[in-house]
């Protein structure tokens, strides 16, 4: 269907339409740019011949719900003086996209939020074109985006997209600055050592897994190495759960479905019990000793963690541990001797109480991380965490001290540039459209704002 030509309906003003035809999905525009070509780009004669013309459409942004096709007679032209060839110029037209500019900037914001492939269909831009804008646009994000690098650092892991990824945090800002496409210890050391400013990290919490630490060891020599309590806590109440389960070969199927229940009970701590949960516990472990035997284990370990110092934690780990029935000992194997190959750097805790609160946080953040990542690569998924607009933690820098300065006098003769040129003289900080800026902050992207935006359907 053919339509009156709106005077303005592109809102591009080096352009003129000349024509509108629209169809169920789209528009499809005929334009042409409003201005000639009147010298040959390469030596500037002005003795031009016309060379031909081909039609070339060109996306735009959608419009009233429908995808815009821009449709123009590109002309080609040769110089008579110097015999080469050249099309006339296109402003504010991507060629190299076959769209337009402003298109592409949409394309690289609206990219993390949506799928490419809903893009694609909202845009008529086929899908490979988007994955290549969403790339630059990330590539330019990680050139003008700078996260402080952390003092305290965090190095943990999270399930994404069905495998396990290294996700870094800024522990004392409770943010996430980055996430790393796999957990290798090549990978790690490789973020750490192209990180700026990387003799800041004072301390390093993370899990039980060696290419963290060989990774941080080698590029971060200087930092301490805390074994994040939280991982080691983990151990403890899986020990409890291999102690639970070994009971069920023992029980008819009536019990075992009320110690399924008790589970959760079993994985609390003692101090955090309510009348009824305690009378139910102290049910199971007067008719299975071995069960109750666990559960004062496990309480018993947390318990280490209520030393003062190194040589007070390793005195109660040593005592508790000789606690251990031969019965109940191979249920708690794997935490005996993880504390014994990690021992140097768990201890590190009690004199440097370093912990990764972000944890805690990571762990809430599987769940809807993996529901959001439907239909998105690992490249888009971390995009969206990192870079999307306002879920990062800004923090100002106060400015340094000036000490105050009398006002100059003004001549009257003086026109206002020649004032403003005085005064950016006198006190240039003061007119630095960028100082603000500089005062800045960003300590990356603050995971309270990220699970709330997430669960807000924002992200």
């Amino acid at each position: 269907m053919k339509l009156a030509v709106p005077v303005n309906i592109l809102n591009l003003p080096q352009y003129r339409v000349l024509g509108v035809e629209e169809s169920e999905h789209d528009y499809h525009v005929t334009a042409e740019p409003l201005d000639v070509t009147l010298a040959c780009p390469h030596c500037e004669s002005t003795h031009l011949t016309s060379w031909g013309t081909r039609e070339q459409v060109f996306k735009d942004l959608p419009m009233h719900g429908k995808r815009v096709g821009i449709y123009i007679d590109t002309k080609r032209l040769r110089c008579q003086s110097c015999g080469k060839t050249f099309s006339q110029p296109l402003p504010v037209l991507a060629e190299n996209r076959m769209m337009t500019e402003r298109l592409v900037k949409w394309i690289g914001r609206q990219s993390l939020k949506h799928t490419f492939t809903s893009l694609a269909d909202e845009t008529g831009v086929v899908e490979g074109t988007i994955r290549n804008i969403f790339r630059d646009y990330i590539d330019e994000l990680e050139q003008t985006v700078r996260f402080e690098t952390p003092k305290w650092m965090g190095i943990d892991e999270i399930h994404i997209i069905n495998k396990p990824r290294c996700v870094v945090s800024n522990i004392q800002n409770n943010t996430i600055v980055e996430m790393l496409h796999d957990q290798n210890k090549d990978t790690v050391a490789k973020y750490l050592f192209n990180l700026p400013s990387r003799d800041k990290v004072q301390y390093v919490a993370m899990g039980m897994w060696a290419p963290y630490r060989d990774a941080v060891e080698a590029v971060l020599p200087e930092a301490t190495i805390i074994i994040d309590k939280l991982h080691v806590f983990r151990m403890a109440n899986d020990a409890m759960e291999k102690a639970r389960k070994g009971l069920r070969v023992e029980l008819t199927l009536k019990q075992k479905r009320g110690l399924m229940r008790e589970r959760f009970v079993l994985s609390k701590r003692a101090r955090d019990l309510t009348d009824e949960e305690r009378l139910n516990l102290d049910g199971w472990t007067k008719n299975y000793p071995a069960l109750g035997e666990a559960y004062r284990l496990k309480e018993g370990f947390y318990g280490i963690y209520e030393a003062g110092t190194p040589e007070d934690a390793m005195r109660r780990y040593e005592a508790w541990h000789r606690d251990i029935s031969s019965e109940i000992r191979p249920h708690f194997a794997d935490l005996t001797r993880a504390f014994q190959n990690w021992m140097p750097y768990i201890l590190n805790y009690f004199e440097h109480p370093v912990t990764n609160a972000c944890t805690e946080s990571l762990n809430n953040l599987i769940g809807v991380m993996n529901r959001l990542g439907r239909g998105y690569s690992f490249e888009a998924l971390r995009a969206k965490v990192l870079f999307t607009k306002g879920i990062h933690n800004y923090k100002q820098k106060r400015p340094r001290f000036e000490r105050k300065r009398e006002p100059g006098p003004v001549e009257i003769g003086y026109t206002l540039p020649a004032m403003l040129k005085m005064r950016l003289a006198r006190s240039p900080e003061t007119y630095d459209p960028h100082a603000r800026n500089r005062t800045q902050k960003n300590y990356g992207a603050d995971i309270s704002t990220l699970i709330r935006m997430i669960g807000a359907g924002e992200l």
